[in-house]
């Protein structure tokens, strides 16, 4: 792929997209540590200065790719939860038919959990102030959106329901390092199976995280 100058703000909206769609498709093939600009300035088609007309950095393009993939994830968990949660149930049972979608749902989104992994320790830094400021509006509206999911089902749980949604969301990224291991480990666990016994599973944990944290949240009978 090869670009002209962008001269209109609708041009420079168009490399803004390549440029993540580029970014998106290496983490597909890659952690969030390998990603570099030098590469992804090769796979997009645009010189590294280029591309720094339009992130500041490397860590600017992943806070905006992971504010995108979230807002992607909770279109698709929404219609998902509609389907999958069953209203006449007592609050107990919603949680953990919540706990079912919301963990098989993100378990699928492996990309998501390594970013948010790595947004505290690693992608809030080396940014600006307006990136910083940007990022962060984004992701508390997708917190009330996805809250908002949560109420929906379970209503029991108030006003917990946004920082249920940011420990998930936390939970997620911490999980999300343990459950590929390096060859090594892998090598390890098959030499001696009885090492891996605490090997994690990204969906079966997040579901014991959610079913945990909702439940200690829903009123007393």
């Amino acid at each position: 792929m090869t670009f002209q100058r962008a001269r209109s703000e609708e041009q420079r909206e168009v490399r803004r997209r390549a440029i993540l769609r580029t970014t998106s498709a290496m983490l597909d093939e890659m952690p969030v540590a390998a990603v570099t600009l030098n590469e992804l300035s090769r796979r997009v088609g645009l010189a590294k200065t280029a591309v720094l007309r339009y992130f500041e950095s490397r860590e600017a393009v992943l806070l905006d790719l992971m504010d995108d993939r979230t807002t992607t994830w909770l279109t698709e968990l929404e219609p998902e939860l509609a389907q999958g949660v069953h209203p006449a149930r007592s609050a107990v049972e919603r949680a953990e038919q919540v706990a079912d979608v919301i963990s098989r749902s993100l378990a699928a989104h492996r990309v998501l959990c390594d970013l948010y992994g790595a947004q505290g320790g690693v992608l809030e830094h080396n940014v600006s102030v307006e990136v910083v400021r940007r990022h962060k509006r984004a992701s508390l509206a997708n917190l009330a959106v996805m809250a908002g999911l949560v109420r929906q089902h379970l209503p029991e749980v108030g006003d917990q329901a946004e920082i249920f949604c940011l420990n998930l969301l936390i939970v997620g990224g911490a999980l999300s390092a343990y459950t590929s291991p390096p060859p090594s480990l892998l090598a390890v666990y098959e030499s001696e199976p009885a090492l891996a016994v605490h090997h994690i599973d990204l969906r079966s944990a997040l579901r014991l995280a959610i079913i945990t944290s909702l439940v200690g949240m829903l009123p007393r009978p």
